[in-house]
Protein backbone atom coordinates (compact mmCIF):
# COMPACT_ATOMS: atom_id res chain seq x y z
CA UNK A 1 0.00 0.00 0.00
CA UNK A 2 1.32 3.39 -0.94
CA UNK A 3 1.36 5.97 1.81
CA UNK A 4 1.52 8.78 -0.75
CA UNK A 5 -1.84 9.70 -2.23
CA UNK A 6 -3.40 12.83 -3.69
CA UNK A 7 -4.73 13.46 -0.17
CA UNK A 8 -1.33 13.29 1.55
CA UNK A 9 0.25 15.34 -1.23
CA UNK A 10 -2.39 18.05 -0.81
CA UNK A 11 -1.85 18.15 2.97
CA UNK A 12 1.94 18.33 2.57
CA UNK A 13 1.64 21.11 0.00
CA UNK A 14 -0.67 23.02 2.39
CA UNK A 15 1.93 22.69 5.17
CA UNK A 16 -0.40 20.68 7.42
CA UNK A 17 1.17 18.48 10.10
CA UNK A 18 -0.22 14.94 9.87
CA UNK A 19 0.75 11.31 10.35
CA UNK A 20 -0.27 8.37 8.19
CA UNK A 21 -1.86 5.23 9.67
CA UNK A 22 -2.50 2.05 7.69
CA UNK A 23 -4.94 -0.61 8.85
CA UNK A 24 -6.47 -3.80 7.47
CA UNK A 25 -9.46 -2.63 5.44
CA UNK A 26 -12.41 -5.03 5.52
CA UNK A 27 -14.40 -4.70 2.27
CA UNK A 28 -17.26 -6.63 3.89
CA UNK A 29 -17.60 -4.34 6.90
CA UNK A 30 -21.13 -3.05 7.39
CA UNK A 31 -19.83 0.40 8.34
CA UNK A 32 -16.38 1.26 7.01
CA UNK A 33 -15.72 4.12 9.46
CA UNK A 34 -16.48 1.98 12.49
CA UNK A 35 -14.30 -0.80 11.15
CA UNK A 36 -11.45 1.70 10.69
CA UNK A 37 -11.87 2.97 14.27
CA UNK A 38 -11.79 -0.57 15.62
CA UNK A 39 -8.74 -1.53 13.52
CA UNK A 40 -6.91 1.61 14.72
CA UNK A 41 -7.97 1.11 18.35
CA UNK A 42 -9.53 4.58 18.36
CA UNK A 43 -12.78 6.05 19.64
CA UNK A 44 -15.21 6.14 16.68
CA UNK A 45 -15.97 9.78 17.50
CA UNK A 46 -12.38 10.68 16.55
CA UNK A 47 -12.39 8.68 13.30
CA UNK A 48 -14.26 10.84 10.82
CA UNK A 49 -15.98 9.56 7.70
CA UNK A 50 -16.15 11.44 4.43
CA UNK A 51 -19.54 11.49 2.75
CA UNK A 52 -20.46 12.89 -0.63
CA UNK A 53 -23.92 14.35 -0.97
CA UNK A 54 -25.95 16.78 -3.01
CA UNK A 55 -27.66 19.88 -1.69
CA UNK A 56 -30.31 21.19 -4.07
CA UNK A 57 -28.67 19.04 -6.77
CA UNK A 58 -25.13 20.44 -6.27
CA UNK A 59 -22.28 18.26 -4.94
CA UNK A 60 -20.97 18.78 -1.41
CA UNK A 61 -18.66 16.92 0.93
CA UNK A 62 -19.27 16.41 4.64
CA UNK A 63 -16.96 15.05 7.31
CA UNK A 64 -18.58 13.58 10.43
CA UNK A 65 -17.74 11.15 13.26
CA UNK A 66 -17.92 7.55 12.03
CA UNK A 67 -20.35 6.52 14.77
CA UNK A 68 -22.95 9.15 13.85
CA UNK A 69 -25.44 9.68 11.03
CA UNK A 70 -25.78 12.85 8.97
CA UNK A 71 -29.04 14.75 9.22
CA UNK A 72 -30.04 15.63 5.65
CA UNK A 73 -32.03 18.58 6.99
CA UNK A 74 -28.99 19.96 8.87
CA UNK A 75 -26.72 19.29 5.90
CA UNK A 76 -29.01 21.24 3.57
CA UNK A 77 -29.22 24.09 6.11
CA UNK A 78 -25.41 24.20 6.48
CA UNK A 79 -25.11 25.02 2.77
CA UNK A 80 -28.15 27.29 2.65
CA UNK A 81 -30.18 24.75 0.69
CA UNK A 82 -33.64 23.27 0.89
CA UNK A 83 -32.92 19.56 0.49
CA UNK A 84 -30.02 17.13 0.66
CA UNK A 85 -29.47 13.55 -0.42
CA UNK A 86 -26.54 11.16 -0.43
CA UNK A 87 -24.68 10.96 -3.73
CA UNK A 88 -24.75 7.66 -5.62
CA UNK A 89 -21.48 5.74 -5.05
CA UNK A 90 -20.55 5.76 -8.76
CA UNK A 91 -21.08 9.53 -8.91
CA UNK A 92 -19.00 10.04 -5.76
CA UNK A 93 -16.15 7.99 -7.23
CA UNK A 94 -16.26 9.86 -10.55
CA UNK A 95 -16.34 13.28 -8.85
CA UNK A 96 -13.62 12.62 -6.26
CA UNK A 97 -11.33 10.25 -8.13
CA UNK A 98 -11.35 7.94 -5.10
CA UNK A 99 -13.01 4.56 -4.54
CA UNK A 100 -15.83 4.23 -2.01
CA UNK A 101 -14.21 3.19 1.28
CA UNK A 102 -11.21 5.33 0.37
CA UNK A 103 -12.83 8.70 -0.30
CA UNK A 104 -10.89 11.52 1.32
CA UNK A 105 -11.99 15.14 1.51
CA UNK A 106 -8.39 16.07 0.67
CA UNK A 107 -7.11 16.09 -2.91
CA UNK A 108 -10.41 15.36 -4.65
CA UNK A 109 -10.42 15.74 -8.43
CA UNK A 110 -13.05 18.48 -8.25
CA UNK A 111 -13.16 20.97 -5.40
CA UNK A 112 -16.61 21.03 -3.82
CA UNK A 113 -17.96 22.92 -0.80
CA UNK A 114 -17.15 21.01 2.38
CA UNK A 115 -18.59 20.99 5.89
CA UNK A 116 -17.11 19.41 8.99
CA UNK A 117 -19.18 18.46 12.04
CA UNK A 118 -18.59 21.24 14.56
CA UNK A 119 -18.38 18.79 17.50
CA UNK A 120 -15.31 17.17 15.88
CA UNK A 121 -13.42 20.46 16.23
CA UNK A 122 -13.31 19.93 20.01
CA UNK A 123 -10.98 16.93 19.56
CA UNK A 124 -7.21 17.44 19.75
CA UNK A 125 -6.59 15.00 16.89
CA UNK A 126 -8.88 13.18 14.45
CA UNK A 127 -8.45 10.54 11.77
CA UNK A 128 -9.72 11.18 8.24
CA UNK A 129 -9.40 8.94 5.20
CA UNK A 130 -6.05 9.41 3.50
CA UNK A 131 -7.20 8.70 -0.05
CA UNK A 132 -7.27 4.93 -0.24
CA UNK A 133 -8.90 2.02 1.51
CA UNK A 134 -7.03 1.12 4.69
CA UNK A 135 -5.25 4.48 5.04
CA UNK A 136 -6.07 7.26 7.52
CA UNK A 137 -4.33 10.54 8.26
CA UNK A 138 -4.21 11.83 11.83
CA UNK A 139 -4.27 15.60 12.25
CA UNK A 140 -5.75 18.47 14.21
CA UNK A 141 -9.36 18.97 13.10
CA UNK A 142 -8.90 22.75 12.78
CA UNK A 143 -5.98 22.10 10.40
CA UNK A 144 -8.27 19.86 8.35
CA UNK A 145 -10.95 22.55 8.34
CA UNK A 146 -8.44 25.17 7.23
CA UNK A 147 -6.91 23.01 4.48
CA UNK A 148 -10.37 22.22 3.13
CA UNK A 149 -11.71 25.75 3.58
CA UNK A 150 -14.61 23.90 5.21
CA UNK A 151 -17.45 25.39 7.15
CA UNK A 152 -18.11 24.04 10.64
CA UNK A 153 -21.75 23.18 11.25
CA UNK A 154 -23.99 20.88 13.26
CA UNK A 155 -24.49 18.04 10.78
CA UNK A 156 -25.36 14.96 12.82
CA UNK A 157 -28.82 13.66 13.58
Amino acid sequence: MSKTTRATQMLSKAGVAFSVHAYDYDPNAERVGLQAAEALGEDPGRVLKTLMAEVDGKPVCCVVPSDREVSMKKLAAAFGGKSAAMMKPADAERLTGYHVGGISPFGQKKLVPTAIEEAALAEAQVYINGGQRGLQVRLAPRDAQSALKAIAAPLIA
